[in-house]
Formats: C-alpha cells, structure tokens, sequence
C-alpha cells in the first residue's frame, strides 16, 4: 500500500488513537485537537487497523490490551504496511522491562505509561520525524490524558 504522507507538518496530518475505553479515547482526541492535530479513534485492534489502513497516519497512539487484535498486532500491521512511515506510540499500564521489549519488538517506537503527560505526546508527535526510531525508553506516569 502506498500512501503520501505529509511531515513537515505534523499537526495536519492525521493521528490515529487505538483505545477501548471511550472516556480514555474521547479525552484524549479532544486534547490532541486542542493542540492542532487532526485525530481519529478505533475502539478496538481491529478497527484500529483497518482505520489505519484507510487514514495512513503519521502516527498511531496505541493501547496494547485491546479486544480483537491486541496492540501489538495493530503495531505489526500498521509498521507492515507503512515500514518506518509511522509513528507507533504503545500506551499503557504495563511497563515492565519485558513488557518493553515485546513493544520494541512489535514495532512500536515508544511507549508512555498511563497515565501519561498530555505535553509529553505532543512533544512525541511534533519532534516526528526529528526523533525516528529508537529503543523505547522508560516514561514515568504523571497527569492523565486518556
């Protein structure tokens, strides 16, 4: 699948949030639309890929423990079908150093802890591409955004 993506301006360019919580969706689109983003939800793995396919997002906000397809399948698909194009961001209440490395393996580029800083993923997403790909690091849970 080829898409064109823009990155010189990432708040343009849609960001995809894969949760199945709809207060924790819901919240957190409408924080990433206060700061300029354009973003759409998926309820759950499933539609969480398949809107992906459809978007081609420059980033996805994913939570692992989704029904259908858990997050890391969405991770696999979406870094299948967009190779180093995407921004994957796992986030999640696991963060065990295992846990990590089944993300990093699964393809995500970093993950937050829930709850996360609001400033933290938007920095994430407006340093993209500056950033690219490295190992996940460690994020600390701080203030809710979803």
């Amino acid at each position: 699948m080829s898409c064109k993506l823009q990155r010189t301006a990432p708040p343009q360019s849609p960001v995809l949030i894969v949760e199945d919580n709809p207060d924790g969706r819901e919240s957190m689109i409408d924080l990433l639309r206060l700061h300029g983003f354009h973003v759409e939800g998926a309820a759950d793995g499933a539609e969480g890929v398949s809107k992906g396919l459809r978007l081609c997002p420059f980033a996805a906000v994913v939570d692992v423990g989704l029904p259908i397809l858990n997050g890391f399948d969405v991770a696999r698909e979406l870094r299948r079908a967009f190779g180093g194009g995407v921004l994957l961001i796992a986030h999640t209440a696991y963060s065990s150093p295992d846990f990590r490395e089944r993300a990093n393996d699964a393809g995500f580029d970093h993950l937050l802890a829930k709850p996360c800083l609001i400033a933290e993923l938007v920095a994430l997403l407006r340093d993209w591409p500056a950033a690219q790909r490295n190992p996940i690091e460690a994020s600390t849970p701080s203030t809710s955004c979803g």
